[in-house]
C-alpha cells in the first residue's frame, strides 16, 4: 500500500486521510498542505487504487481487508495515536477501526458517510464503477469525470484538473498518449454482488461498530448528499460518539475538502482544544 506523506516525518502528531471508493490519496493535497505545519499528514492509496498494488481476489476489496491494512500502516508510522479524516469509504474504514479495543484514533472526521448507505447512491455507483474508459487527454478525462462527480460541489477548472490528474493512469494506444482510470476495475465486483440481505447485514454491523466509538468525532455532510441522509445524520448525532454535525450548502457527495471554508472546519476540529 502506497501512501503520500506531508510535514515533519518525526512529528508525533499524525493525521491519516483516507479517500472514497474510486478515489486515491492525492485528493487530500490541499488539506495536507494546510495541516502540514502542525502535523505529519499521511494519505494512503487504498489497495487497488492509485500507486498501490492490486488484489488477486476481487472479493477481498472489502472493509475487513482495508482495516487490516490501516492497522499495519499505523504500526509503521510508529505513533500511539492518530487523527483520522475519512471520506466516504475512508469513513467506513474509520468506523470499524475506531470501534476496536484500544483504537489508535484520537479524533475522527467522518466526511459524508455513516452506517446507512442510501440505495440510490449504490445504483448510481454501479452505473459507472469499473466500466472501461479511455481518454485522449487530461482535459477530456476531467470532463468525463465531472459528469459523474458534480456532487463534489463547485470547483474552479484549475482545481478540478488537479483533482483529475491523480485519478488517471497512462493508457497509450497506437502510438498516442492516452489515459484510463487509476483503479483496478475489479473493485466493482463486490459492489455489483451486493444484495439487499448483504446490505442489511453490513448496515447492522456498522451501527454496532459506530455505537462503540468513544473518540471525539465530527460528522460532515453535503446538504445535497445522496449517501448520508438527514435522518441518518440526525441518528448518528444522537448515539455512539454523538458527533457535532456540520453541513455544507451547495455540495452533495462528498465535500472534497479543497475549498477554504471546508478545510477551515476540519482544521479547527483537529487542531482546536
Amino acid at each position: 500500500m502506497a501512501y503520500w506523506e506531508w510535514g515533519d516525518p518525526h512529528n508525533p502528531r499524525v493525521v491519516v486521510c483516507v479517500h472514497g471508493l474510486s478515489r486515491q490519496g492525492r485528493d487530500f493535497d490541499e488539506l495536507a498542505r494546510d495541516l502540514s505545519s502542525h502535523c505529519r499528514v499521511v494519505c494512503p492509496d487504498v489497495v487497488g487504487r492509485g500507486q498501490s498494488a492490486r488484489l488477486a481476489d476481487p472479493m477481498a476489496y472489502a472493509i475487513p481487508t482495508y482495516v487490516a491494512d490501516m492497522v499495519t500502516l499505523v504500526a509503521r508510522l510508529d505513533v500511539e495515536q492518530v487523527d483520522w479524516v475519512g471520506t466516504s469509504m475512508g469513513g467506513l474504514i474509520a468506523i470499524a477501526l475506531a470501534a476496536l479495543p484500544d483504537s489508535p484514533i484520537r479524533r475522527l472526521v467522518l466526511n459524508d458517510v455513516g452506517p446507512v448507505i442510501e440505495p440510490g447512491f449504490v445504483a448510481r455507483l454501479s452505473s459507472y464503477l469499473g466500466v472501461p474508459a479511455h481518454w485522449h487527454s487530461v482535459e477530456e478525462a476531467a470532463d468525463a469525470l465531472w459528469a459523474i462527480s458534480e456532487g463534489f460541489g463547485p470547483h474552479t477548472r484549475a482545481q478540478w484538473i488537479e483533482l483529475t490528474r491523480a485519478q488517471l493512469a497512462r493508457d497509450d494506444r497506437d502510438g498516442a498518449i492516452g489515459f484510463k482510470p487509476h483503479y483496478d476495475p475489479a473493485i466493482a465486483v463486490p459492489v455489483l454482488a451486493m444484495t439487499p440481505e448483504i446490505a442489511a447485514a453490513g448496515q447492522a454491523m456498522l451501527w454496532h461498530f459506530y455505537d462503540r466509538i468513544t473518540c471525539a468525532t465530527l460528522l460532515l455532510r453535503g446538504a445535497e448528499s445522496d449517501v448520508l441522509s438527514v435522518a441518518t445524520a440526525q441518528a448518528m448525532a444522537a448515539r455512539g460518539p454523538r458527533p457535532r454535525v456540520h453541513e455544507f450548502a451547495g455540495v452533495g457527495h462528498a465535500p472534497m475538502l479543497v475549498q477554504a471554508d471546508q478545510r477551515a472546519v476540519v482544521r479547527g476540529f483537529l487542531l482546536g482544544p
